[in-house]
């Protein structure tokens, strides 16, 4: 037996650059309170909550929440990479379906240090040593950066495969900026060229350039899930309902050896599983969507995410960029907030941040960039280790 479950209220801080954020507690307190506020509910009526965050001490959730209230309820604390933010999400929903609980909050948040990701600890084996064995098998990528070596070997098997150009990742990247312009909380709002893109410093030659990655970030965002009792009781918001939502991990595909692939190895199969239950579950195909919020760390995992979500079929994602279907006015709209490229990329947050977009999208809030006609929206974050989160929302 699975209940409905609602999105009653959403909240984000804006995102900063490294040493210019609050700590993580204040930003995690901020996002709780902006989401309790959109709801019109008190924290005393929190159930439950899982709180999200990838780098950071033990019990940092309870450290963010009991800025706010501390009423004795469950405090969960996640990490599933990437992907946390919108994992905690997943359950917080599933508590609430469950009927485990009538209201949930998830929050992420995520204060982060300058530079590229690397591992914290150095003195025990490390979740990513499978990839990088894999990754080496696959691609020579010598002092590239763990993260850029993975999205930027994924990007070039698509080049290598399909004839894609580099400078169709320019245009995604300046395709993000031009989102970001009309949002608020974005990070960047700097409306970047293809040619801007392109001449960044270059991190891989004829493969990535600096703009081409989403920069560390720090922030905060925070949702509330319950069931329409809940809702009907304490005269909750109920127009944006949960539809399917589904997490996928790993599988063997991920180490295939040399016959395998990058986009393998940084969660194509992950992905295209976890969109394949989502439409199964919602009864609907891609087709019925207006609106996307993707994981777009680089902007070549946006490009491979179109063809592993089914927003047009592989090999044909550089046709859909250029046809201009990833924006207003085309199939698709993907990442109006600016998406990880210039909105940010904070962890612990980002998955809670394009449930936030989305539900403005579908409440019709999102002012100037409200996508017309948007009543089913899609959410896709990714963690590499791995996870993969897909949710379905809908204005009922």
């Amino acid at each position: 037996m699975s209940n409905d479950v609602y999105v009653a209220g959403v909240g984000m801080i804006p995102f900063a650059k490294p040493g210019a954020s609050d700590p993580y507690h204040v930003m995690g307190a901020r996002a709780i309170r902006a989401a309790l506020e959109d709801a019109g509910l008190g924290y005393d009526k929190i159930q439950q909550v899982y709180a999200g965050y990838v780098f950071g001490d033990s019990c940092c959730g309870q450290r963010a929440v009991y800025d706010v209230g501390m009423s004795g309820v469950p405090v969960i604390n996640v990490n599933n990479n990437c992907s946390t933010g919108s994992t905690a999400l997943w359950l917080a929903r599933q508590a609430v379906a469950s009927g485990a609980t009538d209201c949930a909050l998830a929050v992420g948040f995520e204060q982060m240090k300058p530079g590229a990701l690397g591992n914290v600890y150095e003195d025990r084996p490390s979740p990513f040593d499978r990839f990088d064995d894999q990754c080496a098998q696959l691609v020579e990528a010598d002092g590239i950066p763990l993260a850029l070596r993975y999205f930027g070997g994924a990007g070039l098997a698509h080049m290598q495969q399909y004839g894609t150009k580099l400078t169709t990742f320019a245009k995604i990247r300046a395709k993000a900026s031009r989102h970001a312009a009309n949002n608020p909380l974005a990070l960047f709002k700097t409306v970047l060229t293809e040619d801007d893109v392109m001449q960044s410093p270059t991190i891989w030659p004829g493969v990535m350039t600096r703009l081409m990655a989403c920069p560390p970030t720090c922030g905060g965002a925070a949702a509330i899930v319950c069931s329409a009792a809940f809702a009907k009781k304490h005269g909750l918001d109920q127009r944006v309902r949960i539809r399917a939502q589904a997490m996928t991990t790993d599988t063997g595909s991920t180490f295939a050896g040399p016959h395998s692939d990058m986009r393998q190895l940084v969660g194509f199969d992950m992905t295209r599983a976890a969109a394949s239950l989502v439409y199964e579950e919602a009864g609907i195909g891609p087709d019925e969507l207006k609106v996307v919020e993707l994981h777009d760390c680089f902007a070549q995992n946006e490009l491979l995410t179109y063809e592993a979500l089914g927003l047009c079929a592989e090999g044909n994602a550089e046709q859909f960029v250029e046809d201009g279907d990833n924006t207003y006015g085309g199939k698709y709209v993907t990442n109006p907030s600016g998406g990880l490229l210039s909105k940010g990329h904070p962890l612990g947050a980002t998955g809670l941040a394009q449930c936030t977009e989305l539900v403005n999208q579908l409440r019709g809030t999102a002012e100037k960039r409200q996508v017309e006609g948007a009543r089913i929206a899609l959410q896709h974050n990714l963690g590499l280790g791995g996870a993969c989160v897909v949710t379905l929302y809908e204005r009922v």
